[in-house]
Parts: C-alpha cells; structure tokens; sequence
C-alpha cells in the first residue's frame, strides 16, 4: 500500500528539465525539408538557478554533395522578433552549409511568450487619444507576467547571449558563423567574445555598437536619413503642416479587429516614417510620398497608419521592453525630448518598470567579421556603424545603395557578399577573395519622383478591397462587347467606341503593370503619371458611344453610354 502510494506521488511530480537539454517539437511555421525543430532548455536566470524556460530553435542540414562542417546559426533583431520564418530563406543562401536559426527567450517561438498587448494597445490608443498612459498599461502588463512566473530580470542580452552559446556546445558544433541583424549583432559580438573558440566568422548586417546610444541618436538618424534622399525641405513643412492640423484618417486595430479613425500629427507621421524607412521599397517612393504629404495629400496617410498596426503584432513588446530597459534606455541621456512617440513610449514603460541596469559591456572578438549597411537606414546608420567595424582587429564594412535597415532581407549584391565571405575565408582573413558583385552599382527599387506618380489613395484602397475597381472592370467588359458586335454588325461608331475602351484599359493596365512590376509600393502613392494621357482615351469612347446611341438607339448602346458615364464619374471623382 505505501509502496503503491509513493510511486503515484512520484508519478504527479511534473518532470525536472535539466538546463543545457533539449525537446524535439513540430515546426512552428512552414519549414524546408530536412528541417527539425526544438527547444532548448535553459535557466531563465543564470545567477539564481531554479526555474528553467524554453527557447525555441530549427535546423535545416544541408544535403549538398560538398556540404561544409560549420553552419550559419542566425538570429533576427528587434528586441523580440522571430527567427525561424527565415530558415528557408536562409537555407537557400546558403545551400552548402548546416543552417540553424534560433530565436530569443520571450520571443513567439520560445516558451514563455512576453506578448505585452496591454502596452501595444496603450501605443496605438496614441494615436486615438494623446493622453493614453503607456507606463500604467506596462505595469498592467508586467503584474500579469509576474502572476503567470516571470522574472523579466531574466531577460536580456547577456542571457540571450548565453543562450546562443549554449545552444552549440548541445547541437555538437565545433565551430559556426554568427549571423545577426539589426540588436542581433549586439548579441551575436557578444557570443563571439563569449565563445571564442566556437566562432568562425561573423556577419553584422546594419550593426548596433555597443557604444551607441540609439534613443539620443533616434532622431537625429531621421533626419540625417531624409537630408540624405534629399527631402529635407518637404519632410519638415510635412511635419508642420500636420502638427498645425492633424489628419483624421481611417485605420484597423490589429489587436481588437475593429476599425476606428486615427490622429495624426506630424509628429506620428514622422515617427512612422522612421519605421518605414527601414524598407527599400520604401525609401524608393519617399521623394514623391513626402512631397504629396506635404502638399495635403492626406488620403496616403492610410497606408502610414496602417503600417503602425502591422508595427505592434510584429513583436512580442513584453520581450522588448525587458531588453530595452535593462540594455538599451539606462544608456542614453534623454535630455531633450524627441518627436518620435516610440521614443517616449520606450522611456515611460521603463520608468514604470523600474528595472535594473546591466552592466555595460564592450564586447570585440579577433574573429573575421564583415559588417554591412545600408546607405538609407534610419535606425542604425553607416555613420555609427562603419567606425565601429573599422575599431575591429579583423572586420570590413560594406555599404550598399539604395538600401535601408536588415539589407540581406533584399539585396541580393549583399548576400553574395556575405556568402562570399563566410565561404572564402582562408587563414583568417576578413576579406574575400574577390568582391561578387559592386555594392553602390543601383538602388535595389528605382525612385519615384513627384512627376513620377498621379497622386491618389484609391490604388491603395481598391489593394485593400478589390471590389471598389467594379466600375473599371465593367467598363472594360462592356467595352470589349461593345467593340466585337459592333465589328460583326458592320456599326462602326459602336465598334470604334468599344475599341477605344478596350484600349484604355489596356494601356492603363500596361502602365500600372510597369510601375507594380519595378515597385508595388508606388502604389500606396498613386498611378503612374504616364497613365494619365490614356484617360482622354476613355472619354472619346464614352463620347463615340453617345455618338452610336444617338444614331441607333437601343437598350444595348444605352447599357453603353451609362457604364461609360458611370465609370468617367468614378475615375475622375474618386480615383484621379
């Protein structure tokens, strides 16, 4: 009877994960295949053993004939953004090599999860009501963090740090290359400090020093980045035209579903700006986006507003802003007020939390590194970063055109770069052998200038919900009716209108085809203003239609001439 009693006892215990183990798991997200995925178990702090999490991993080996013994093992920034979405991606760059990617503590593929919607919604109630108390929402956030068993102490660089080294010495690997972007390279240069014998190379794309204080620097890297497109002028009577009189405009909140009407000040527009500048295709249309902003276009304020919902469920922020407050805020001095409302957001989350401050780390390694930056990025500029790779013993920087932040994720003239460098790496050296392909060359996205583009958010909305292009998609049936029996029939008038109609469609499809074909994004601006000179196409077939009924009435041409009337009123009043 005790004997029976003991061991169910000992059966309800939940099992003890040792730290340093790992638990094969199914994939998250659609993987390549020779891909396995897991978690490693690890202490959620290092000085207090006891509680242990799990952060979630992949590996996708390689089934190349000259398969290399040492991987890539890649991380992505944020704080807090995922990983393991890009093993294919990163598999394919790199097809001769072992590639695992791995996510950080808190992120949405480890366990726990710090999602903060609490703070995310107070963020974007920002933009609803000015007076939202994002520090009140955080401490929401935190108590209830603190109720499920999480120590936020446990979460920061030096730990994540840990986590990366710990998880080669468990996968087997003798040696690897780092791979980071964005705060991943701080953490990917302290794992090489950490772990010098584990490390072959490391790459740094838009590397974040150490030493570099990103909140005192955040808005000076705007505006640097907006005199560098040459939009300095535009950009500020922007900001001052909206903070005069802030644009109501109609937005979807991510987190609740619901739609509600967003004030933007130019403040936010700015703010939003320094987020979406990160993106090549966007820094591409900039010139014409900010010239029609500051010329009271504010039906393209809708696309902006949109972004800052995709911004919040992008990251989990209970992760972020335990890194930012213990690694990132308590390094900067604060001392003016920045216009940017992420900003602020950051620093009154981490007044509220009060939680205590690293100790600062200077991390170097002698290891090749090649650092790449983007020649537009707003967040982690060449300015900061090319002085902080030149201050490496065995590091090159490379700077490519035409591009923002994360400049793997789209220029392929620096993935060829970085694969030429980690694979001809020989003795040592930091320098490949010889470069693929030249980094200032061409903008990955060509430039939309202010001519360039006819003005008008309905691209945008008809891109949101396709059933507004109704009126364009019958005109062009009816025309093309309209063009085949009039032939048939021998009615010439009838037949030239329908011809006409067809042929502006055509060719307005042409032209916007063109424009998605070198950048999807113009379309957040307009159409393209080559385009427009086929609109007088459309009115002399609606003109030779009035013509055709005229001369044989009838319920067809009739049909005709109302479609044709019905669609000039909806191109010139809603899209043009």
């Amino acid at each position: 009877m005790i004997t029976r009693l003991l061991l169910a006892l000992i059966l309800s215990v939940p099992p003890v994960m040792d730290p340093g183990g790992v638990e094969k798991s199914a994939c998250p997200v659609a993987m390549p295949d020779h891909t396995t995925c897991g978690f490693l178990v690890v202490p959620e702090r290092r000085d207090t053993p006891g509680k242990t999490i799990k952060v979630g991993y992949a590996v996708h080996t390689s089934t190349a004939k000259d398969r290399k013994p040492d991987p890539v093992v890649y991380m992505s920034g944020g704080p807090a953004s995922a990983s393991m979405q890009l093993t294919g991606f990163l598999s394919q760059m790199f097809p001769d090599r072992d590639v695992v990617t791995v996510e950080q503590r808190g992120s949405k593929y480890s366990q726990p999860t710090l999602g903060c919607p609490e703070t995310a919604e107070a963020m974007l109630d920002r933009l609803r009501r000015p007076s939202a108390d994002v520090g009140a929402a955080a401490l929401t956030c935190r108590e209830r963090l603190r109720q499920q068993g999480v120590d936020l102490r446990g979460y920061t660089t030096k730990e994540i740090t840990a986590d990366v080294v710990q998880l080669r010495k468990t996968l087997g690997y003798p040696t690897w290359n780092l791979f980071g972007v964005s705060y991943s390279t701080r953490v990917m240069m302290d794992v090489a400090a950490a772990d010098p014998a584990g490390v072959r190379s490391v790459v740094l794309d838009s590397y974040l020093p150490e030493n570099v204080g990103w909140y005192d620097d955040a808005d000076r890297n705007l505006t640097d980045t907006v005199a560098k497109l040459g939009l300095r002028a535009p950009f500020e009577a922007m900001v001052t035209r909206l903070n005069a009189r802030p644009a109501r405009v109609p937005t979807t909140d991510p987190l609740l579903g619901t739609g509600f009407t967003a004030r933007l000040t130019g403040d936010d527009v700015a703010t939003i700006m320094a987020e979406a500048l990160h993106e090549a295709d966007v820094i591409a249309v900039a010139p014409a986006l900010i010239d029609a902003l500051g010329k009271g276009h504010d039906e393209l304020l809708r696309p902006l507003a949109d972004a800052v919902g995709d911004a919040l469920v992008s990251h989990e922020f209970g992760l972020y802003h335990a890194v930012q407050c213990q690694d990132e805020v308590p390094f900067n001095t604060f001392t003016t007020k920045s216009r940017l409302f992420t900003v602020n957001s950051d620093k009154a989350v981490c007044d509220a939390w009060k939680l205590p401050k690293s100790a600062p780390v200077n991390a170097t390694t002698k290891a090749p590194v090649l650092v790449v930056g983007g020649q537009y990025d707003p967040t982690t500029p060449t300015r900061t970063s090319e002085p902080a790779a030149k201050a490496l013993p065995n590091a090159r920087f490379v700077e490519f055109a035409g591009t923002g932040h994360a400049v793997f994720l789209v220029n392929g003239c620096a993935r060829r770069h970085i694969l030429a460098f980690v694979d001809t790496l020989s003795g040592g050296a930091a320098t490949p052998a010889a470069a693929p392909c030249s980094p200032g060359q061409a903008a990955v996205f060509p430039r939309l200038d202010p001519g360039d583009v006819r003005v008008t958010g309905a691209a945008y909305q008809i891109s949101l919900s396709p059933w507004l292009a109704a009126p364009l998609a019958l005109f062009a049936l009816v025309s093309l009716i309209q063009f085949v029996t009039g032939a048939l029939k021998g009615r010439a008038l009838a037949a030239f209108a329908g011809l006409a109609g067809t042929a502006f469609t055509g060719l307005t499809g042409a032209a916007v085809w063109s424009l998605v074909k070198e950048n999807e994004t113009a379309l957040a601006v307009g159409l393209p203003a080559s385009a427009w000179p086929y609109t007088w196409v459309a009115v002399g077939s609606a003109v030779l239609t009035l013509g055709a009924l005229a001369r044989r009435p009838g319920w067809p041409q009739a049909v005709s001439a109302v479609t044709a009337a019905g669609f000039l009123v909806w191109w010139f009043a809603w899209v043009l």
